[in-house]
């Protein structure tokens, strides 16, 4: 039997990103350092109690009425296993001896039963434009991959899920006049139709590049790679 492999939304991400630094990372235990987000996270969790406060009375939250969004947080006795960042949203493969999962935002349910997947996102800028960032960089359609990767571990524990996600984005505001110890935001709620028909097809992919002995090539478009090129050029030259 092939060996099990254990993966996560990230590590899916990292192989659509380059799978170098996938295979690294998860056969080698081989990354670049990173600092935890604290501000982000402070963000992420207070939304979270936020959107409790509603799931337990089941009603809308005021954001879903103010776009017209028919709506109410889902209630599932797995809601908090769902968002630990150290359980999450799991499915199981025994025809290909995989574990693929990943912790979810949050996860609303509409009329007709369907849930929506939700993710958080905190940031600051002058001017929040997304569908100018969307067509400018990489990373929103990673946020994108993100919500079709939950939409799928959904799918595949028998929940009806709608095709319609959201990105709830906070952005902080960063010119006020006085700060006063309180961070003001501005909110903005952005609806994206997803497809989770590809995501299959790329866990296999990345399993199988885990499993493989072949060292893969670095990407072009990565940053990490392209760095480790520059500086072995100039120190052989040195």
């Amino acid at each position: 039997m092939s060996r099990f492999i254990k993966l996560s939304r990230s590590t899916v991400e990292r192989y659509i990103q380059c799978q170098r630094c996938c295979y690294l990372e998860k056969n080698h235990n081989i990354r670049p350092p990173s600092l935890p987000f604290t501000l982000n996270i402070a963000v992420d969790n207070l939304c979270k109690n936020e959107f409790d406060f509603y799931r337990e009375k089941q009603e809308p939250h005021p954001l879903f009425k103010k776009h017209q969004i028919d709506a109410v947080p889902f209630k599932h006795d797995h809601i908090d296993i769902w968002r630990n960042n150290f359980q999450g949203l799991r499915y199981k493969s025994l025809d290909y001896n995989y574990d693929f999962g990943g912790a979810i935002d949050d996860v609303w349910q509409n009329r007709s039963g369907e849930l929506i997947v939700a993710d958080v996102k905190a940031t600051s800028r002058n001017e929040f434009n997304w569908l100018e960032t969307f067509q400018k960089y990489d990373y929103p359609k990673a946020y994108k991959r993100q919500l079709e990767m939950y939409q799928w571990l959904l799918r595949k524990k028998g929940f009806k899920v709608s095709n319609e996600a959201y990105l709830l984005y906070f952005n902080g505001k960063k010119n006020e006049k006085f700060f006063n110890n309180t961070l003001q935001f501005d909110t903005h709620l952005i609806k994206l139709d997803c497809s989770s028909e590809w995501v299959e097809q790329a866990i296999l992919d990345t399993v199988n590049l885990l499993r493989s002995s072949t060292f893969p090539k670095p990407s072009t478009k990565c940053d990490f790679c392209n760095y480790i090129k520059k500086r072995w050029n100039l120190a052989k030259n040195t």
